[in-house]
């Protein structure tokens, strides 16, 4: 068959069903790139079809293209018929698409309800309680944990496995799956396709991406072929062979799967491990002779994974590891392993870092002169090792996550032989690689084994393990429970030896994750733990303050601390919602001091109500407009959170400064009596400060505004596979930050009385603080308003305490930071207990 050719379907076969999804004349460039070219499909109801290609082929932008995703340069979508004029994540689902991504969907800072309460229609979870829904979304995929537990604690298989229960809860019509069995082990893949045969019974359309062509003939109706982003071939699964499938996938045939195996047995132990004790792994040994490689085999959980990163120097262990005869320290291992780890996307690449950055980090002394990076060396052996595994990258300089996720893998052993090691720990080395590639890592693993340097593999496909490895060690509950070499390597061998192994019963991919106590150690990982130890810390403050002055507990005081932190409060709270966006309001100090300057002209003792009330409406409405121009700054100008915030925060205080060059414009008195009105030692502003913090933390917990805030802090290129609307979340969040400042400002305006433009800049800082305190993550997606209040009232408190101690106000800023610190220390401190 020659290269470019086409296996076409007959119109009768055709005709033989209803088409679902028609693709015509699909292009799609990325910077000019590329990524697909004319390609036009038929996907069919009640029927699996699968996509087949090479890393770089295009399948997975065209599911992106498909699910909504990403927009096509040029072609058109057909639905059931109907011209579809915007593909989208919303349209898609409406429709009835659901899709698995290679890279699930799945938002590690929110729990496994939340996860399924975002992504999902409301519709789903009512009638009944939510948890019991949830509960029979899980058992459809034999998914067993608890439903309360951040999704950050879920292994790789079982974010899959819940990324495809998503996708079954909504029934699909559609139903895209990526690379769904990449990580599933040998039971959760036959689960999936007994799922997958009843809702093909049901009609529906099963896109299937797979680089196994033996899932293929298990599971697939018909097959399309990729090859640099056109269509290059499409059967019927049971009218082409392997033969013509590879080469319709790669371009050429490939003469054989593995390079030939060691065929001189050496008496030099090249890697010894003697008595291995660890997280996960019990007494295990075993020696590698020079120039073979070991493969490490068993059902998945049985520790497997920890004995690579105990080879690695990652993990800790008992016992003695040897590398050619000589025992090496965990950090020595550390320094001589390259480690290629399974899951790419969390441990495998820096995605802040271009494809040449991320191949060389880990070897730039190897291209330096006099202490100096060569780049035309650099260049030139990243080139040479990109030619050998076939890398395909736009440019060197490419962001290393515009690669598809197979060419970043190549990326990942790449980098592990640019740094010469001393032996290679691979564990899964061609998840999700296509068949290609995996012959040019399997001849590198090789090579590399016959230039003496010992290699490990750990592998869940056995076919793999058969054709690559010299000998196999199979493991089950952390032991070795069998040891196979030479002509005992082979499929049947290794497969028996995991079922059957006594010790069986390892965390498989779908068991219970429950731990124990777990009702403590659920809330220790909340993000309202920092609240209790915050709290402790105010009273034992106010505690020891009392105990030297007797006037700190009094009714005046304690009203003057709780009134002065209602303005940091409510400022702070905005601060808190772009914090949990993963970015900051660098403007919120400058606009609290421009609303009372504003307010200064209009909420004055001479004036008519009417005026006064319009004064109130242009707070909120300047408000709005900073908070809006933030917002469209950084998602629609590229502008970073901090440069759109900062640069606000000059043109701010520019304008205030420009209505106002000195205080002027005194505050009416009946207006700040009112906002400050007192109920006992409470300023009802306070209350108001509480009651609003709860009904926003019921917000941010409890509905599906709350979950994509937090989703999209949290990562915000799987909430927008979730359907999330980013922009106009980001946009939303940062008006309402804004929003928030302006009850702050109003509280200002009730405290200094004047409009003043030098006011408020404090602000800016003191809200960052008050938020940290509170235990928010810089880094997005976790916070609490919660502790945040709490931050307010303690910074407050300190404020206040310095003055009823005599000190000065050199110790103001000396305890703010103590307490940061100490905040930090106490709640790392839970958290790492809650991880146990």
């Amino acid at each position: 068959m020659a290269e470019s050719s086409v296996i076409a379907i007959d119109a009768d076969e055709q005709a033989h069903s209803e088409v679902a999804i028609r693709l015509a004349g699909i292009h799609k460039y990325f910077s000019g790139v590329p990524a697909l070219r004319d390609v036009s499909v038929e996907f069919r109801a009640g029927e699996v079809h699968a996509i087949l290609g090479e890393n770089g082929a295009g399948k997975s932008t065209l599911m992106n293209i498909i699910s909504g995703t990403l927009l096509p340069s040029q072609g058109e979508i057909r639905f059931e018929g109907r011209l579809i004029q915007q593909m989208t994540p919303e349209v898609a689902a409406s429709l009835g698409i659901g899709t698995c991504f290679q890279h699930p969907a799945i938002i590690e800072d929110l729990s496994v309800l939340e996860n399924l309460r975002v992504a999902l229609p409301v519709s789903l979870f009512s009638g009944e309680p939510p948890h019991e829904v949830a509960k029979r979304m899980l058992d459809s995929v034999e998914l067993e944990v608890p439903l309360h537990m951040r999704a950050e604690g879920l292994t790789v298989a079982q974010k899959h496995l819940l990324e495809i229960a998503k996708a079954l809860a909504l029934k699909p019509k559609v139903l895209i799956l990526d690379e769904p069995t990449a990580s599933l082990d040998q039971e959760a893949t036959d689960m999936l396709f007994d799922r997958i045969r009843e809702v093909v019974k049901t009609g529906t359309s099963v896109i299937y991406i797979t680089h196994r062509l033996a899932e293929i003939r298990q599971i697939a109706d018909r097959v399309t072929v990729l090859r640099d982003g056109r269509v290059r071939g499409a059967a019927r699964v049971d009218d082409i062979s392997d033969t013509d499938l590879v080469r319709l996938i790669v371009g050429r045939t490939l003469e054989s799967a593995f390079p030939p195996k060691s065929q001189c047995a050496s008496q030099e132990i090249a890697f010894s491990v003697t008595g291995l004790n660890g997280k996960g792994l019990r007494n295990i040994s075993f020696s590698l002779p020079r120039g073979e490689i070991i493969g490490v085999a068993g059902v998945a959980g049985n520790g497997q994974s920890e004995l690579m990163r105990v080879l690695a120097g990652l993990q800790t262990a008992g016992g003695a590891i040897a590398l050619h005869g000589r025992k090496i320290t965990q950090t020595e291992l550390l320094h001589q392993a390259a480690f290629m780890p399974s899951d790419r996307h969390i441990e495998g690449v820096a995605s802040g870092l271009t494809v040449r950055e991320n191949a060389t980090f880990s070897a730039l002394e190897k291209f330096a002169v006099a202490g100096i990076v060569s780049r035309k060396k650099e260049l030139e052996r990243v080139k040479s090792i990109f030619g050998e595994l076939a890398v395909k990258t736009p440019s060197m300089e490419a962001p290393i996550l515009s690669l598809s996720g197979g060419n970043q893998q190549k990326v990942v052993m790449s980098r592990a032989l640019l740094s010469e090691p001393g032996l290679i720990i691979a564990d899964e080395p061609t998840q999700g690689v296509d068949v290609g590639a995996r012959f040019e890592i399997y001849r590198i693993l090789r090579d590399v084994s016959n230039s003496g340097k010992p290699v490990v593999v750990n592998s869940s496909d056995a076919v793999e393990l058969e054709g690559l490895c010299d000998r196999v060690i199979v493991m089950s509950r952390g032991h070795v429970v069998e040891t196979l070499t030479g002509d005992d390597v082979v499929e049947e061998r290794i497969v028996a030896a995991a079922v059957r192994a006594e010790t069986h019963g390892g965390e498989g991919v779908s068991n219970a994750l429950a731990p124990r106590g777990s009702g403590l150690r659920h809330f220790l990982q909340s993000d309202n733990a920092p609240a209790v130890p915050l709290a402790l810390v105010t009273a034992l403050l106010g505690l020891y303050v009392y105990s030297q002055n007797d006037n700190f507990f009094s009714i005046y005081n304690i009203y003057n601390i709780f009134l002065l932190a209602t303005a940091l409060g409510f400022i702070a709270l905005g601060q808190t919602i772009a914090l949990l966006m993963g970015g900051i309001d660098l403007s919120v100090g400058p606009l609290a001091g421009f609303l009372v300057v504003v307010a200064s002209f209009f909420i004055n003792d001479d004036k008519s109500t009417v005026m006064i009330v319009a004064g109130f409406l242009l707070i909120f409405a300047s408000a709005f407009i900073a908070g809006a121009v933030n917002g469209i700054l950084i998602r629609y100008a590229n502008f970073t959170p901090i440069a759109a915030t900062l640069a606000m925060y000059i043109a701010i205080q520019g304008f205030s400064f420009l209505l106002r060059d000195n205080p002027d414009g005194y505050i009416n008195n009946a207006v700040t009596d009112w906002i400050n009105w007192q109920w006992g030692p409470f300023p009802v502003a306070f209350l108001v400060l509480v009651a609003t913090a709860l009904g926003a933390e019921q917000v941010l917990r409890h509905t599906k505004a709350g979950w994509r805030l937090r989703a999209v802090g949290s990562d915000e290129d799987s909430a927008r596979r979730m359907g999330t609307r980013v922009d106009l979340t980001f946009i939303t969040g940062y008006i309402a930050c804004s929003l928030l400042t302006a009850l702050g400002a109003i509280m200002l305006m009730t405290q200094i009385g004047v409009g003043d433009p030098r006011q408020g800049v404090n602000y800016t800082l003191s809200s960052i603080t008050a938020v940290v305190l509170g235990g928010t993550s810089l880094t997005g997606g976790r916070g609490t308003f919660i502790g945040t209040v709490l931050g307010a009232v303690l910074i407050t408190e300190v404020l206040n305490a310095v003055t009823f101690l005599g000190l000065t106000q050199t110790y103001q800023y000396l305890f703010q930071g103590i307490l940061i610190v100490v905040a930090a220390l106490i709640y790392s401190a839970a958290q790492k207990r809650a991880a146990h």
